[in-house]
């Protein structure tokens, strides 16, 4: 391992400061097209189907980026905060070209899979630079950031509630889109000539295009990536839809849709809260416990959230306290995979996690306005319930290994 230096607090955290601001620049291209589903939804009159294409595309090709970096070690092969960079920038150049030059929803979608795509080349890479600055806070220090990468994926439905001069009161959507990118320029730009590796940077590591299968078949690994997947099952459906759920129950109620849409920034925003807090209290007492104590609060709230529909008050409070615990876990499965796998593939090993969680999104991301649509918004949540119990399980045959004195210096 090369160690460099004795590094001051202050350069570690201004570092961990950097990539965190970086990850959230560049994370608002996520949800740039969804947050105004309903300006594209009154220009190109979408379907119920395109309208979760225009998150799902960028799920599919996340994935489909993330599996090409993993098979070739791209993470760990090259820099990571120049993997940053350039990916933030040419997202930023994909999701620019939907105003710029999409007419219609089909090469708006094919754009938004590019846009996918490219963040496959923000995400793992944004951890693997924590990593190399943080080992014993280092649940803490990816908590940052994925509490960066929540408020950044929010960002959008904020930028949806500004007062622009648009029709209907609610921004234009080109307006969205443009600004996104332009954050993303940022990020591109910070990655590029700003962050760096810190002291706890390994080889360079060689091709291994078996690493990512070694991934899997190392069990005490595997069950952390099963812990994420029951995590990943519920949260992208919920970041999805709880907005929508929210105006619509605002809707019904007679609320004012400004303050609806305030609403579902908020339940999303309230995860960056559940992510510091999560990384602090997992340092000191295990990542098992804090992602059990996460799982089995959001997986509370998505079974009742639908019976609070006609009451868009309390229907609030409860998707603030959903929205806090349902990504509070989400750094510590990440954090947990970087202590138990090989340290010079850490980048190819989270890069794999990420691949198979957001796969999985597909499948819950479509489902959720299929039972809307069956059994009503009120009913249509509880599904996402089976994936915390499923990470549950997982994250307690984890606790139960030897294996598990590996992360968090010794805290299961």
């Amino acid at each position: 391992m090369i160690v460099r230096a004795s590094m001051s607090s202050f350069q570690k955290w201004c570092h961990v400061g950097l990539v965190s601001a970086a990850g959230l620049l560049a994370m608002t291209l996520w949800f740039s097209a969804s947050a105004v589903v309903p300006q594209l939804t009154s220009e190109w009159s979408l379907s119920a189907s395109q309208k979760s294409w225009m998150t799902m595309s960028v799920q599919l090709g996340f994935v489909l980026g993330a599996v090409l970096s993993a098979l070739i070690n791209l993470a760990d092969r090259t820099s990571a905060a120049r993997l940053l960079g350039a990916s933030a920038l040419a997202g930023a150049v994909a999701n620019a070209a939907i105003p710029l030059l999409a007419s219609s929803p089909a090469p708006a979608i094919v754009l938004r899979l590019l846009t996918g795509v490219a963040l496959a080349g923000v995400y793992p890479p944004t951890m693997k630079v924590i990593s190399t600055w943080c080992r014993q806070d280092r649940g803490l220090g990816i908590g940052l950031l994925v509490g960066s990468l929540t408020l950044g994926s929010a960002m959008p439905h904020l930028l949806n509630v500004l007062p622009f001069s648009g029709e209907s009161g609610i921004p234009p959507w080109r307006s969205v889109l443009w600004t996104t990118s332009m954050l993303s320029t940022v990020a591109g730009f910070i990655g590029l000539f700003v962050i760096r590796a810190g002291p706890f940077l390994d080889q360079a590591a060689p091709f291994n295009w078996r690493f990512a299968g070694r991934v899997l078949a190392h069990k005490p690994t595997r069950l952390a990536n099963f812990g994420y997947l029951g995590h990943m099952w519920e949260l992208y459906a919920m970041w999805t839809w709880a907005p929508i759920f929210i105006m619509a129950s605002y809707q019904r109620a007679d609320w004012s849709l400004w303050a609806a849409r305030v609403a579902g920034f908020s339940a999303i925003a309230m995860g960056a809260l559940g992510c510091v807090a999560a990384g602090i209290i997992a340092d000191r007492f295990g990542r098992t416990a804090v992602t059990g104590w996460s799982l089995g609060l959001s997986g509370s709230c998505a079974l009742v959230v639908g019976f609070f529909f006609a009451t868009p008050g309390i229907l609030t409070a409860l998707c603030l306290l959903w929205g806090f615990s349902v990504v509070a876990d989400s750094a510590q499965f990440s954090a947990a995979v970087s202590e138990l796998t090989d340290s010079r593939y850490v980048g190819t090993a989270l890069t794999l996690q990420t691949a198979l969680g957001f796969l999985l999104t597909l499948l819950t991301i479509r489902i959720i306005p299929w039972l809307a649509d069956l059994v009503g918004w009120e009913h249509g949540f509880a599904i996402l319930a089976i994936g915390p119990v499923f990470g549950i399980w997982s994250m307690l045959r984890l606790r139960r290994m030897r294996d598990s004195l590996l992360m968090a210096s010794g805290h299961r």
